[in-house]
């Protein structure tokens, strides 16, 4: 076991049905792990008595709106040397966790980390650990809960709350915009081959259909990482949508134009959580 880092898996959830799904988990008992929970919309209904029962789970009641609000709260009340981003539907597999806290102690350097998930595509992950820079590995993505910080940099990193479920406008990509303002602030970002969890359900970047919303985030999302090469990135992006059956190529298109004219306003009205 290491024992020299403590970790916080800093899950979300929403409604009373979703703290029920937190019960459902079976959250594994692991030294030196805590699991801090943030409820949002909670409904004041009470805590599950197997969650309530256990010392090293945390439930903090969260009144604000958005997802990336809500990770931000679970954010403030995690204590661990190291915060591992979570979700209310996973099965955590305890020798992920523990690899993800000996990679840590071993790398005394990294801030940032990603990690792998049964969830998905499973090719879009590398096959061996890369240096993370403003060119991600071909073909990858990141999904929120394969991201883990240490707790000196997630001080100064934050979910843009206009990004994400719940948001007004855009309604993805948030852990893709945190990932690239900790690269473009010279943190140091890697990826490693370990798989963390299991997420038996569908997510963002693999839905059968795309809202406006997601797309808009999406071409918020090209034209701040893309630089010169968006214009050509956009059509590029609304052909693959739309052969994938996601949208429309004149919806994709169109919606992927509309969040790139308003990145850079964007940009500017969020540089606490941006770049």
């Amino acid at each position: 076991m290491t024992a020299m880092l403590t970790l916080d898996i800093a899950i979300c959830t929403h409604r009373p049905e979703g703290i029920a799904r937190v019960a459902a988990m079976d959250l594994p008992a692991m030294e030196a792990v805590r699991y801090v929970v943030s409820w949002q919309a909670h409904e004041a209904a009470p805590v599950p008595a197997s969650l309530a029962g256990r010392d090293d789970i945390e439930i903090h009641r969260f009144d604000g709106t958005g997802l990336s609000r809500n990770r931000n709260n679970a954010l403030e009340h995690c204590r661990g040397d190291i915060i591992l981003i979570g979700d209310d539907d996973l099965l955590y597999y305890p020798e992920g966790i523990e690899e993800v806290r000996r990679i840590f102690a071993g790398n005394p350097d990294l801030e940032l980390a990603t990690f792998r998930s049964d969830h998905g595509d499973m090719s879009r992950f590398p096959t061996e650990a890369a240096t993370l820079g403003k060119r991600l590995p071909k073909k990858y993505y990141l999904t929120s809960f394969e991201l883990a910080m240490r707790r000196s940099a997630a001080s100064k990193l934050r979910f843009c709350p206009e990004f994400g479920i719940g948001a007004e406008r855009y309604l993805c990509c948030e852990e893709e915009l945190l990932l690239h303002a900790a690269i473009r602030r010279g943190y140091v970002c890697r990826y490693f081959p370990v798989t963390v969890c299991a997420h038996p359900h569908e997510s963002t970047g693999t839905k059968a259909r795309l809202s406006a919303g997601e797309l808009r985030a999406m071409g918020v999302l090209i034209s701040l990482t893309t630089g010169w090469t968006a214009p050509l990135r956009l059509p590029l992006k609304a052909w693959r949508v739309s052969r994938s059956g996601q949208a429309s190529l004149a919806k994709a298109l169109q919606s992927l134009v509309s969040g790139a004219f308003e990145a850079s306003s964007v940009r500017r009205l969020n540089r606490e959580t941006l770049w």
